[in-house]
């Protein structure tokens, strides 16, 4: 595992802001709230993906997985890869002449993910590193995904920029996020977000803080279109995307020439 990157001192401000949540925070100061959210749930993560979401976590990552494609001695790279699940599925599918690497920018995520993979028969390459900065050569991997971890990012255009210049040409981004839910059942979404959510991360997580804060994030997270648009301005192509559950969630697809 790479060395831990630092944090940004909170003394050496852009002056600029962004979201943390409904919160509008220095940019410098939203990379180490987002840090401290994903320390305290990292032990409980996994658990509270099957509570909040009745299960349906695994087969939002299953249909991710079968849209990518990958092959056997592929290369790809699993960026915000958190506890490794579409990683460890990965793996299998490259075989021994394939390559995954494994990457987040929060230590106890990364070492969680990498106990995963010990305990499933898997040693793969790991970074812990800033998906705005991503440490690989240009045109290095067939396939990039990053999947619940876009919103979280402070630029998400430079992030998404980094994501397709480590493509090789040909190869393709996966971004596995929440979404914006088909509008008459917002009103039922919003109550299960803003009440039920904070409640079962104090329940089960001690956490009620981390989980009202997801609920806000995507919120203000891109739609499926503006998030399409993004993609396109990176200078990715043939992009599209697919709604699952109403909404909850959507997967985009994008292409490196």
């Amino acid at each position: 595992m790479t060395e831990p990157s630092a944090f940004p001192d909170s003394s050496e401000t852009s002056g600029q802001t962004t979201h943390f949540g409904f919160q509008t925070v220095a940019e410098e100061l939203k990379q180490k709230k987002v840090a401290d959210v994903f320390s305290s749930v990292a032990k409980k993560y996994d658990i509270m993906n099957d509570v909040m979401s009745f299960g349906l976590h695994r087969l939002w990552k299953a249909f991710t997985i079968r849209l990518a494609g990958v092959r056997e001695g592929d290369r790809v790279l699993d960026v915000a890869g958190g506890t490794a699940d579409l990683s460890l599925a990965f793996a299998r599918q490259v075989g021994t002449r394939g390559q995954v690497w494994l990457t987040d920018i929060n230590h106890a995520m990364l070492s969680h993910g990498r106990d995963r993979l010990i305990d499933k028969g898997f040693s793969l390459p790991l970074a812990q590193c800033n998906a705005e900065k991503l440490p690989f050569p240009e045109s290095t991997f067939d396939c990039v995904t990053v999947a619940f971890g876009l919103r979280n990012m402070t630029h998400k255009g430079a992030a998404l920029a980094e994501m397709r210049r480590v493509l090789r040409p040909g190869g393709r981004l996966l971004v596995l996020e929440f979404s914006q839910i088909w509008k008459p059942l917002s009103p039922i979404y919003d109550l299960y977000s803003f009440k039920l959510l904070p409640w079962l991360g104090e329940k089960v997580a001690g956490d009620p803080d981390s989980y009202r804060y997801l609920a806000e994030s995507i919120r203000v997270h891109p739609d499926q279109e503006e998030l399409k648009t993004m993609m396109e301005a990176v200078g990715l192509s043939r992009v599209d995307y697919f709604n699952l559950s109403a909404g909850i969630v959507a997967v985009h697809r994008g292409h490196k020439l």
